[in-house]
């Protein structure tokens, strides 16, 4: 049964057939309208202010700034803004991101077709929307915990880091980065010994592949 209300929805993801196919599903119901697309997550911020959308559906690897990064900006600043996460990978550890990003869903592609509607009014009516894989997910990790009287895990790098390690995994060279983020090269190169250091890795190939993991990057 349709909602009594329409839900204006900003779309970001940064392939445009994506977009375009997932456009396609959600203007077919009544209740729910595209207001707005965006191709990363600093065009999604940006889409936030200039349509003030009700729902932020988010492709969680996107250039530039991930749907993650943007959605904790958009929890921050916004609080308001419902916001779905939208990935191909059927992955814990970007699920349980999602939900500290302030996410109240997590879609996985494959299945949109079949998921998305419900979960953009699941996420309305204010209640969580997880597949399947993600519910196990969350129920293993809780009852693990509390066998063993641990608190919920901290995130391993700071937002900053996260940045720094998403454009040196996209091939950015320190002065590139250095210019983009209107820092000094000497603190790029700090914040990429810290990011080696913390994560127990030893070049930039393995930052590559620990950003492919924790969904700043798609391989």
């Amino acid at each position: 049964m349709p909602e009594a209300t329409e839900t204006r929805i900003l779309l970001a993801d940064d392939h445009r057939p994506v977009r375009r196919g997932v456009r396609l599903i959600l203007d077919a119901e009544p209740d729910l309208t595209v207001v707005a697309e965006a191709g990363n997550g600093a065009e999604a911020l940006e889409a936030v202010r200039a349509h003030d959308p009700d729902l932020a559906i988010l492709d969680i690897a996107m250039p530039r700034m991930t749907g993650l990064q943007a959605a904790r900006e958009i929890s921050r600043t916004r609080p308001d803004i419902r916001l779905l996460m939208l990935t191909m990978y059927d992955n814990e550890q970007y699920f349980f991101e999602a939900l500290a990003a302030g996410a109240s869903g997590y879609v996985l592609k494959s299945v949109a077709d079949r998921d998305l509607i419900e979960a953009c009014r699941a996420t309305m009516r204010g209640e969580p929307f997880l597949y399947p894989g993600a519910v196990n997910a969350l129920i293993r990790n809780h009852l693990e915990r509390a066998r063993h009287g641990e608190p919920p895990p901290e995130r391993a790098i700071t937002d900053r880091e996260e940045e720094i390690l998403k454009l040196i995994a996209e091939g950015h060279t320190s002065q590139q980065i250095a210019d983009l983020l209107v820092i000094s090269v000497k603190t790029v190169e700090r914040h990429r010994y810290n990011l080696l250091q913390e994560l127990g890795l030893k070049d930039r190939l393995e930052l590559t592949r620990y950003a492919i993991r924790a969904g700043l990057i798609q391989p």
